[in-house]
Order: C-alpha cells, then structure tokens, then sequence
C-alpha cells in the first residue's frame, strides 16, 4: 500500500511543479471534458462533479460530458463548434491519444515507424485545435495526458506492443503545448502507469485499464478523478472538523462547522453540529456498461480518504476505558471507547450516519445524471463519426434512418447505436431528457445543503 502511495504521489508532484496547475472551479462555471470513448462512457468527470456538489454546496458548478467513443485529435476538432463550444464552457478540459496512437498497426509494421507517423498525425490535428482555444482567451483550458494504455498487464487480447510508448510521446507534446500558452496540464499516463506495475508484482493480471487495457473501469476513473482533485490544490480541505472538551463543556476547534449547545454529565456530552460540506459518498456499486469494479476499490490504492474525505469527530477528556454509543439525530452509529473518541473518529468513512446517507441520495441521482447523458453522447457518436462522413450530420430525416438501417447489419458501433438514435432524432425527446437533466441537476443543488445535526456520545 505504501509504494503505491508513495509512487503515486512522486509522479503527481513531479508533474505538478513542471508546469501551471488548474485552479479549483468557481461558483458558476461551465466545465466541458473532452475526449474519446474514456470520456465518452467513463466517470471521472462525473466523480468530480460528485465532489464539488458535497463540498462546495452553494457555490453551483455545471459539467458537460464531450466524449466520443473512437475520437481522435481530427475528429475533435471537426466538432468543436457544435458539440463544445455549444455549451459555452468557462472551463475546458481536453484530453486524446488513446486512438491516436494506433492499434493493430503495431502488429505488421516497424513500431518506430508506426510511433513516428501517429505522433506526427495526431500533433498536425491538435494544432488546429490549439489554435480554436487560443482564440478563447476568457476560458481557461486544462490539457489532460490521457490514461495509459496497459502494455504490461498479463491478458490475452488487445496486446500492441510500444503503442504505451507512442501515448507518451503524444503526451510530451501536450504537456509541451500547455506549458507555451500557459494552460494548464494534468497527467493521468504515468501515475496510473505506475500503479499498475506496481500491482502487477503481485498480481500478473491486476490493471486500472480494464479488460481490454484501454478502457478504465470505475477504479480506474476514481483514480482520474483524484489526481485531477490533486491537481487542483484541493487535498487537505476537510469536510468538517469538531474538537470538544467533555470536562470543560468547551469548544476547541470547529473547522468547516458551527458547533453549539453544548452540554454534559457524567454519562453523555451532546451538542448540535452544522458543517458547511457534506462527506464525500463512494460507491460500491460498479457503474456502467461492462463494468466490473466499483468507485469503492480504488481507496486501496490512493489515499483519498485522508486527503479528501475527513470529517473528524475529536472528545477528549472522556473516561479512557468506558465505552460510547454515538448518536446522530437520535440514529445509533457505532460504539467507541473514550480513549478512541479522543484520538478522533472519521465520521466520512461511516456509511450510516445522516449526513453520509443524504450525500449518497445526491451520489445516485448524479448516477441518473449520468445515464441520460450517456444518451446525448450516443446520439453524438452518431452524428459526428458515422453521419458527418456521410454528409449528413443533423439531418435526422427518414432517408437517414434508412442508410443506418442497412448500415447496421455489418457495423457493429453503428448497430449498437441505432435504437437510441432512433428516438434521439427527434428534437422533442433530446429537449425532454435536457429537462430531466436539469431537473436532477436542480434536485442536486437544493438537497445538498447540510442540516444542522444533534450529536450525543452516551456512555454504556
């Protein structure tokens, strides 16, 4: 556990002091996340999102998925306009190269000439769409260095050899990039990178990159999401912090919180408790298609909980060996002893205490979020890789549905999207699901809002 930490956290400061991190966001600004499919069907940004809907509760910010599955740095930026900049995003964030590097190629030719040639590509493209940002002077922009592409992990299938070297190659120009218009740049390949080599001395078949090593699963996105959080200067920034003096009646500390009516015999200490955040809620449930791992499995491998997650509950002063039932808005908790409660309890890490539960309702309606997004995202597929080609982008006419119709049989992207184009074409259902977004959206922002809380340690 330590290496991993340790590896993990060299390479992100390693990253961060070579170049301008991005700053937090603010109360109203518009995040757009670009990429492909890792964006397109993953959660990092919605894991983001998570965290700024539980610790910053008043200070509303609005994300929008602009992931394409297959995208490279060229089909980006052929839909900038109509499927970013539509947005009107304060923030920008950009990351490619998984499908820029190439695939089978590695497979019949020279892998010098294949690295040669994809990074020469996918540099030509990205200039082009350098060039669109620089013209964008009031949105701030954060280039991302894709995840990697797990050259090392013992799986059958999917195995390009040196296609991890040509990503990094993709990635120093990005980096590069940044660091020239003084953009911001967060690096995803090399911390991930190495915790994957790391847990593959232990298990061969360990990887953050799923089963096809490419595509992480939600341990992989919950990974993302932490480093782009660290990134941002955001670890250390507790929840909530109460310190109480039980002898005394007194107050030590009250970090992120009020603290009031303090009261105490020789039996119990109670008093009310209002924090300004809510604990972050980590979900382990797996999410998405195909996915198999959960939000929950990454804990092992960052420290996230201390970093992110700590809404501590300190009493000194307590009889050291008596035991404490500890109560919230009259819910039993847990049981600890005086000299525990004097060390300090993480009360983020107890799923059942009422703040936790009413961050994991916010936590699941940002998961149906993320569910009628994904349809937006299926629809844009559609379009911009198999209609745009065509000629016929938003046209959403019934000649249209018949090309896909006899396209379908031998395209398997194009068949696997059909039956929600097949509604998403009309603009009266894409107008609802933008409601229903908007609605859960709203919903978010009125129930994140911490309730004060009665907190009561009685002794058994």
């Amino acid at each position: 556990m330590k290496t991993f930490f340790s590896i993990c956290l060299v390479l992100i400061c390693s990253c961060a002091f070579a170049q301008s991190n991005p700053a937090p966001f603010k109360k109203g600004d518009r995040v757009a996340f670009i990429g492909n499919s890792i964006t397109d069907g993953g959660h990092y940004h919605s894991f983001i999102w998570l965290y700024y809907m539980t610790r910053f509760p008043n200070e509303r910010i609005d994300v929008f998925n602009c992931g394409i599955g297959g995208d490279v740095a060229e089909q980006i930026y052929r839909r900038l306009d109509d499927d970013v900049f539509k947005h009107k995003p304060t923030v920008i964030t950009l990351t490619f190269g998984m499908n820029d590097s190439k695939y089978f190629e590695y497979l019949n030719t020279d892998p010098e000439e294949v690295k040669k040639q994809a990074v020469k590509t996918s540099y030509e493209s990205f200039v082009k769409i350098e060039n669109r940002l620089k013209a964008m002077p009031n949105v701030k922009k954060v280039v991302i260095a894709s995840s990697p592409y797990d050259e090392t992990v013992k799986l059958p299938n999917n195995y390009f050899p040196k296609k991890s070297l040509t990503m990094l190659e993709i990635a120093n120009f990005q980096q590069q990039s940044a660091k020239n218009n003084n953009w911001s740049f967060v690096d995803f390949n090399r911390p991930m990178t190495a915790l994957n080599i790391s847990g593959q001395k232990n298990d061969s078949l360990f990887t953050l990159c799923g089963g096809d090593r490419i595509h992480p699963d939600n341990n992989g996105h919950m990974v993302m999401a932490y480093l782009f959080l660290k990134a941002q200067g955001l670890a250390g920034r507790e929840v909530a912090s109460i310190s109480v003096d039980a002898a005394s009646r007194k107050l030590l500390k009250a970090g992120n919180c009020a603290v009031t009516n303090i009261a105490a015999t020789s039996r119990n200490i109670s008093f009310d408790y209002l924090a300004n955040a809510l604990p972050y809620p980590v979900d382990t449930a797996p999410r998405g298609w195909g996915s198999k791992h959960s939000q929950a499995e990454a804990l092992t491998l960052i420290p996230f909980m201390n970093e992110f997650n700590k809404e501590m509950l300190q009493v000194k002063n307590l009889s050291a060996q008596k035991t404490y039932t500890l109560k919230i808005d009259g819910k039993q908790i847990g049981n600890w002893t005086g000299a525990q409660l004097a060390d300090g309890i993480n009360l983020a890490t107890l799923r059942s205490t009422p703040q936790y539960q009413q961050a994991e309702a916010i936590m699941l309606l940002n998961e149906e979020r993320w569910e009628i997004e994904k349809r937006f995202r299926q629809y844009a597929w559609m379009e911009f890789s198999a209609l745009l080609p065509r000629g016929l982008l938003f046209k959403d006419d019934e000649a249209t549905l018949d090309t896909l119709q006899r396209l379908a049989p031998k395209d398997w992207a194009i068949n696997g999207n059909l039956d929600n184009y097949k509604k998403a074409r009309f603009p009266e259902v894409r107008t609802a699901w933008e409601k229903e977004i908007a609605t859960l959206v709203n919903e978010i922002y009125t129930i994140n809002k911490p309730k004060k809380r009665k907190i009561e340690l009685i002794a058994l």
